[in-house]
């Protein structure tokens, strides 16, 4: 390990220190200034495998992934109650601090979506959706127009400050759903979708990921498609990592690690099936090769050479 990475897990484990110390992660000057310290420690380029780190570390990172997950959910819940008080709340949205970033993640997962599926799918199930689901928002807003989005969170709260985002919308009230579930006690109605969303605080531990992974192969439909987040790098210290091994029970299709501000990895799959002439929500029957294509550089110039080779307004929108 160099010492560039020796020197970013230093500042990992100093930060951690700090956050761990904290009395509440409740969103306040300081625990933003801390996670944003933590966010700008981790986004640049470094060649860490978090698989590599000392027991120590791995521990850390795992502590480290916790917090990261109950910061995020609070600052989530404390502006989805800011954007719910105003009498149209989608017109607020960009009131949450990173909503950009989802703009950009939300392009991204379309773009990918769009270059393994021929028709729109009708049926999307996002899985974790909290109490801001932004990703669904975007993604019915602005590009899968008439698809009908289900969103499933363990946490009944959650679904209602989601609900009361949407309501008031005479469009997406009609086309967004929230169940309140453990995914892992969701079976026969996984096979309606064809399409299924994986937020990347579902299963916060490889092995908790893994067992989500398996129900989902178990039970959706086959030929349907799995949509994950994933970290790579240091950005591993914020986020789960998924293998491409871990998806057994599927076609890894494509993985993308961005290399700007957004955080998290993509990596699109399907499930593996015989082909067949059709499937009832029209997704391709036919299984692309069997392959795993990195793609490196997300930034603005990479981003925009992809969305345009996609042809996206062609095949989705």
């Amino acid at each position: 390990m160099g010492c560039q990475e020796q020197l970013v897990i230093e500042k990992v484990c100093e930060i951690y220190e700090k956050i761990s110390g904290l009395e509440s992660l409740t969103p306040s000057k300081n625990v933003n200034y801390l996670f944003t310290q933590l966010v700008h420690i981790c986004i640049p380029q470094c060649q860490i495998d978090v698989t590599k780190l000392s027991e120590k570390v791995q521990e850390i990172r795992s502590e480290l992934i916790k917090l990261c997950g109950q910061a995020e959910g609070l600052l989530e819940s404390h502006f989805s109650t800011i954007i719910g008080s105003h009498e149209n709340p989608l017109h607020h949205v960009r009131l949450f601090p990173y909503y950009s970033n989802y703009l950009k993640l939300s392009q991204l997962e379309f773009s990918m979506l769009s270059k393994n599926c021929t028709q729109i799918p009708n049926h999307v199930a996002f899985v974790g959706s909290g109490p801001l689901p932004l990703t669904s928002i975007i993604l019915a807003t602005d590009h899968l127009r008439t698809t009908y989005f289900h969103n499933y969170d363990i946490d009944p709260s959650a679904n209602s400050k989601a609900l009361q985002l949407v309501s008031s919308d005479p469009n997406l009230s009609k086309r967004m759903f929230f169940h309140n579930a453990d995914i892992m006690n969701v079976s026969s109605s996984l096979k309606e979708y064809e399409v299924i969303f994986l937020a990347a605080l579902v299963g916060m531990d490889k092995e908790e990921k893994v067992q989500v992974i398996n129900h989902l192969a178990e039970h959706m439909a086959p030929g349907a498609i799995l949509l994950l987040r994933s970290a790579h790098g240091a950005r591993a210290f914020m986020y789960p990592v998924v293998d491409p091994q871990d998806l057994q029970g599927f076609e890894v299709l494509s993985v993308f690690h961005p290399t700007d501000e957004v955080i998290n990895s993509v990596i699109i799959a399907r499930k593996f099936s015989r082909p067949i002439h059709s499937l009832n929500q029209g997704l391709s029957s036919a299984l692309l090769s069997s392959k795993c294509s990195d793609i490196q550089g997300f930034n603005h110039k990479t981003y925009s050479n992809i969305i345009g080779e996609l042809t996206i307004d062609k095949q989705l929108s």
